[in-house]
């Protein structure tokens, strides 16, 4: 949420769709209802599976960009049972969000557990 203030919502849920952290920017109104919400979560499983299907070919995914006339999604994985889900507000300036979000990401990969 710190990356950038046009987030509107982050979350990072596992391949089941079991939901391990979500936060919301204070103020944001949900466009859709739990229900939806979740349907949305399952869709994006169901993308990233299907564009690992050819990664042995093209290579693997590393974000997916979606422009709604309301919002932006970007989903990304951050392992193979793990994917980072960002909406933000239409008018957010994406390409620097994705490219800190996959920043936050390879230093988490590379920082020795226990460090800062």
């Amino acid at each position: 949420m710190e990356i950038d203030p046009k987030i509107r919502f982050a979350t990072i849920f596992d391949m089941t769709g079991q939901v391990l952290f979500s936060a919301h920017r204070e103020g944001v109104v949900n466009l859709l209802s739990p229900e939806e919400s979740q349907k949305s979560l399952h869709l994006a499983i169901n993308a990233w599976k299907s564009r690992n299907e050819v990664s042995d070919k093209i290579g693997k995914g590393k974000y997916a960009l979606v422009e709604y006339e309301k919002l932006k999604r970007i989903t990304m994985p951050l392992d193979s049972e793990h994917i980072l889900y960002i909406t933000t507000d239409v008018e957010a300036d994406h390409g620097p969000i994705i490219y800190r979000a996959l920043r936050l990401k390879h230093d988490a990969l590379h920082t020795p557990e226990g460090m800062p």
